[in-house]
This record gives structure tokens, C-alpha cells and sequence, in this order.
């Protein structure tokens, strides 16, 4: 069984060094930076964003922390605040995604914190709308455009595996740990900001590491690729040429359009590359993304309109078939 776990994720940074631009909104791959983090951890139980509510490609609640823009130990203890509360019923009317949702403008007092859902056709926030915390808790800044589900799973697995650890950070390739790709034990978390509130009576504009200074840590290496974070716009700029890189381009494309159409189905694009291939080779060129769509179509009929990946398969297989059908004849061996 894999170990549960929820997600906060800061996204109310003033973006300095972007010129005070919507970081959260920039676009890698054409999608913004915050939903392809949303993307990264997508397993959690409950994902929690504290910024000012917008639409998202992914179900997820909000929090602000208190004062907006009061750095990120305010944010943290707003985001574990909304998680220690009871999430927002099942089946609650979700925003549309070509619109930001709003938040209630009556108060500013975090305790109206709200949830607000992205796509309806994204899922619940946790099996049944269970509104209950997990234990561990992922924290993410908003702007790594490469962290994905297996460096979260990774994390989070690893302070499961160690009882006396509270923390589980990464270290980037220099050396350097960041407690924004991290996995904490959440009563950890709540025992340290309280102490630091109790200290100097208020949160905001204190440093993350006045926090984790107070955890027994493991540090983990970061893939580069995960840890690599967009403060400026040359980041911006290198994520971008990286997904356009030949190893890179397909997978980002793929992802990107699963997102974008609320698909969450793991395919082997090798078999449609393949079938494209037979199409264009043995039929006509332009029969090749005509044949991947009537197989994508096919797939989604099947079983009632839940075809999964082996429906893809099957749908695959017979298309394939019939290609190498077709080019024999062409060929005059069949």
C-alpha cells in the first residue's frame, strides 16, 4: 500500500526578480507553472495552494496566509491551518476552467478560507471527500516545472521508511537543500510554528529555515531536473528550450494535452507512433493521425466508455493489422 499524503503548495511569492509578473501563471509547455506542479503531485490525498484562488487543471483547496505576501512561514501555517480543517463536501459546484475562481472578498480573515475546485472532470481532493489530514505532508513552491509524481512518491516514501525523521529534503546538485521539495511530518511542522509564534508573536517575513533548523532531517539528492526552480526569466527561457529538446519534446506534448483535455490515461506512445508509421507507410500520410484518432475513439467506447489502457492496446493492435493488411496487398503479397 502506498503511503498517504497531502500537498501544500506556496504560490502567493511577489515574483521580484520576474518583475512582479503572475509567476504561478507563467507557461512552460503551455501550461502554467501551477498546474504543472499540481501535476507533480497528484497522488496526494488533498493538495492545498495558498495563493489568491484561480482556475486550475486539477481539483485543489485554498488558503492565504495572513498578511498576503508574509513569506513563506506565514504561508506554510496557512496551508497546514486549512488541512487541520474538514475539506469542502463532495460534488461541490466546481469553477469553470476557462474562468478564475473567486474567492470570498467578505472577509480577509484566513478563516474563510475556502476550497475551490479546478476541472470538475479531475477527480476528488481524496477518495470519498474525506476531509481528513494525512500525516505527511508534501511542500512545493510553485515554479518547478519538472517536478513529477515520482520524485514526490520518492519523498514521501522515504520519510515513511524513517521513523525518527521528521523531515525528508532535497539537496540539489550544489549542495543546497530545498525545503520546497521536501516531505515533513505535519505535527512536526505545527510544533515548530508554534514555537516560532510563540517566540516572536507573529509569522509573517520569517525565513523557511527558522522552521526546518528545529527537524531531524534527511536529505535526499534532487534530481536536477526536479529541484530546478524558475526565479527569473532566463529560468523561464531554459525550461522552455528544455522541453523542446528531441528526448523531452513528445512526453511534455503528451502531458500537456492529457492536461489540457482532463485525460489522466498512461498510454504507450510507442505503440500509436508505431501504428502512425504503418498508416502513413502502407495506406497514405495523411491516414496516419486519421487512424490514432478513430483508435483513440474506439478505445473510449469500449467497456461501456471506460476503456483504459489496454483498451488502447486492443484498438492498437487491430489497427495495425489492417495497415500491414492493406500495404501487403499494395505490395501483391496477400
Amino acid at each position: 500500500m502506498t503511503t498517504a499524503y497531502d500537498a501544500i503548495v506556496l504560490a502567493g511569492g511577489a515574483a521580484r526578480r520576474l518583475g512582479g509578473a503572475d509567476k504561478p501563471g507563467v507557461r512552460v509547455g503551455g501550461r502554467p507553472l501551477l498546474d504543472r506542479v499540481l501535476a507533480g503531485c497528484r497522488d496526494a490525498g488533498r493538495t492545498v495552494v495558498v495563493a489568491e484562488p484561480r482556475a486550475t487543471a486539477r481539483p485543489v483547496e485554498w488558503a492565504r496566509e495572513e498578511p498576503p505576501g508574509g513569506g513563506p512561514v506565514a504561508a506554510l501555517a496557512a496551508g497546514l491551518r486549512r488541512l487541520a480543517e474538514d475539506a469542502s463536501p463532495a460534488g461541490a459546484a466546481p469553477a469553470e476552467p476557462s474562468a478564475p475562481a473567486r474567492a470570498d472578498s467578505s472577509s480577509a480573515d484566513s478563516s474563510s478560507e475556502e476550497a475551490v475546485p479546478g476541472r470538475p472532470d479531475a477527480g476528488p481532493a481524496r477518495p470519498g471527500g474525506s476531509g481528513i489530514s494525512a500525516d505527511l505532508v508534501l511542500v512545493l513552491s510553485a515554479d518547478l516545472p519538472f517536478f513529477d509524481a515520482g520524485t514526490a512518491r520518492r519523498l514521501v516514501d522515504a520519510l515513511a521508511a524513517a521513523p525518527g525523521a521528521e523531515a525528508v529534503v532535497g539537496v540539489d546538485a550544489e549542495g543546497r537543500e530545498q525545503p520546497l521539495v521536501a516531505a515533513y511530518r505535519a505535527a512536526a511542522l505545527r510544533r515548530e510554528l508554534a514555537g516560532a509564534a510563540a517566540e516572536r508573536g507573529r509569522l509573517d517575513g520569517l525565513p523557511l529555515r527558522r522552521i526546518t533548523a528545529g527537524l531531524r532531517l534527511v536529505r535526499i539528492p534532487a534530481e536536477a531536473s526536479a529541484s530546478f526552480d524558475c526565479d527569473t526569466w532566463e529560468d523561464i527561457a531554459a525550461a522552455r528550450a528544455r522541453i523542446r529538446e528531441h528526448g523531452n519534446v513528445l512526453d511534455e506534448w503528451i502531458t500537456a494535452v492529457k492536461d489540457e483535455l482532463g485525460i489522466d490515461l498512461d498510454v504507450d506512445t510507442g505503440l500509436l507512433l508505431d501504428l502512425a508509421r504503418d498508416a502513413a507507410h502502407g495506406v497514405a500520410r495523411p491516414a496516419a493521425p486519421l487512424t490514432t484518432f478513430l483508435v483513440g475513439y474506439a478505445a473510449a467506447r469500449a467497456a461501456g466508455g471506460e476503456g483504459g489502457p489496454e483498451a488502447v492496446k486492443e484498438a492498437v493492435q487491430k489497427a495495425a493489422a489492417l495497415a500491414q493488411r492493406w500495404a501487403a496487398e499494395q505490395d501483391g503479397a496477400g
